[in-house]
């Protein structure tokens, strides 16, 4: 097991590897097999303060450094990255159940958004505005914003957890980082070495693992950051919202979704087959862009039910360390039980299973479900985890209809034969992302990602990151007198 689970279960505030002081102590298990990965006691309040606190202290220098020194960090964090790779991906399969394709996808994605934070270091430009004042010059500045709170989730947490801090690094922000409590290591305390490593300055970057029933609104309501970036669930990031705006608090959240993938009557069944599939069920359809709803033209139906059930069946389910494996463990037994009861309560309410996967321990296999009613709620919410719901639909207009009916508007796919009839239905599709012969399940470190609705407020990547990590001020000079009228 790697050595990463020993050295790293611990808090790092002030450029320090330390115990947290809390009364109890988080477990760490691996999800496929149930081993104890490592103990870690928890952070307290009080420990919440002393990060934002070393993070304040080290901003302040930090923000002044020449951004073509910060960028020297980014660079050296991407080259150890790539140095350790192999270790990393034993982490990420131990600690989360992702497979080795899985892995690969994360760590790729997450060397992409460092070489995008090693340009960011460089993005940000002033402004000279006119004035109706004779003599006055008017000088529009973007500043960081001073430190940053970031909540990262378990399903892509190396990932999730780089690509907010990373940028507010570089944008000359300090950041404390919480990470979930299931991948503390992955989503936590593996960001910190990294930048340890890389020659962060002491004091900048801080990663408490804490739990909110020790600490409660602590994180978010402390006086110190400005910015709280959080991804992770609707109901969770409701309440985020509401904290923070409370405390005149800007957020950024990156919360759940209900994408859907739509056939049309004349897409390519065979590759709408292979992007639906893997929209559906990669990482074990833990993922906020999974295509939760697959929609078929009924013209089409027949051959695409036949062609995915198959391709379905055919996905090997186990062990996430065997390269064939591609169908491994969800996060934890909570998940696993939710998952099961969602497909009985499916079947129950009149379903048809046409794959019905079984759960053992927390490996749940895939199900395919059709038939549900139209008016079930299962088809509203987000489902985390292999189960797909497959739905003929009566051409465009319905097809149309159904996408949007849900609180949700994240990602979502069509498939068509006519690029600009695709582009066409896109448009009429609430989301913050839509793709035409693709999957849902895309991330890119320059083009705006984030959703509609439930599905959060504003975006991440690329220069959406100035308007989630600076602030714009305004200083103004007088050349000359200025009159008064008094």
């Amino acid at each position: 097991m790697s050595s990463y689970f020993t050295d790293l279960a611990q808090q790092y505030i002030d450029g320090e590897w330390r115990p947290g002081t809390g009364s109890w102590d988080i477990i760490d298990f691996n999800p496929y097999d149930g081993e104890k990965l490592a103990s870690i006691t928890i952070a307290t309040v009080d420990e919440i303060d002393e990060a934002y606190q070393a993070a304040a202290r080290a901003q302040m220098e930090w923000a002044a450094t020449n951004p073509y020194a910060r960028r020297a960090v980014f660079e050296k964090a991407l080259r150890l990255i790539e140095e350790r790779q192999q270790e990393i991906t034993e982490v990420i399969t131990a600690e989360i159940g992702g497979t080795l394709v899985k892995a690969g996808f994360e760590l790729h994605l997450a060397k992409e958004f460092l070489r995008e934070a090693i340009h960011l270091s460089l993005r940000p430009e002033g402004r000279i505005i006119p004035s109706p004042i004779d003599g006055k010059e008017n000088r529009v500045y973007r500043v960081p914003v001073g430190v940053v709170g970031v909540i990262s989730p378990f399903n892509f947490p190396l990932l999730l957890s780089i690509k907010s801090v990373a940028p507010a690094l570089a944008l000359g922000n300090g950041v404390v980082l919480k990470p979930h409590q299931n991948t503390p290591v992955t989503g936590g305390t593996l960001v910190a070495k990294i930048f340890e490593d890389a020659g962060l300055p002491k004091g900048l970057l801080n990663v408490v693992v804490t739990d909110i029933a020790e600490v409660g609104d602590a994180f978010l309501e402390h006086p110190i950051p400005k910015v709280i970036s959080f991804t992770g669930s609707d109901k969770v990031g409701r309440h985020v919202a509401t904290v923070t705006a409370s405390h005149f608090k800007r957020s950024v959240l990156e919360l759940g979704g209900n994408s859907a993938i739509v056939v049309l009557d004349d897409a390519d069944i065979d590759y709408a087959v292979d992007a639906a599939v893997f929209s559906r069920y990669v990482h074990q359809g833990q993922v906020c862009m999974a295509a939760n709803r697959v929609l078929v033209d009924r013209s089409v139906a027949d051959e695409f039910t036949e062609k995915f059930v198959a391709k379905v069946k055919s996905l090997k389910v186990g062990d996430p360390r065997d390269p064939q494996t591609v169908i491994g463990p969800v996060i934890n037994s909570s998940q696993a039980d939710a998952l099961s009861a969602t497909v009985a309560q499916a079947v129950a309410d009149g379903a048809t299973a046409l794959v019905r996967g079984e759960a053992t321990d927390n490996l749940v296999s895939p199900s395919v479900l059709t038939g549900l009613r139209a008016d079930s709620p299962l088809l509203r919410q987000e489902v985390f985890g292999p189960v797909a719901f497959l739905i003929p639909v009566d051409g465009e207009e319905e097809a149309v209809r159904i996408v949007n009916d849900t609180p949700y508007g994240l990602s979502g796919a069509v498939h068509t034969a006519d690029i600009e009839r695709g582009v066409n239905f896109a448009k009429r599709i609430d989301t913050g992302m839509f793709h035409v012969n693709d999957g849902t399940v895309h991330d890119e470190p320059i083009v705006p990602f984030g959703g509609e609705k439930s599905s959060g407020v504003g975006r991440l990547n690329g220069d959406t990151m100035l308007d989630s990590f600076t602030t714009l001020k305004w200083i103004s000079v007088q050349h000359g007198r200025s009159g008064f009228p008094f």
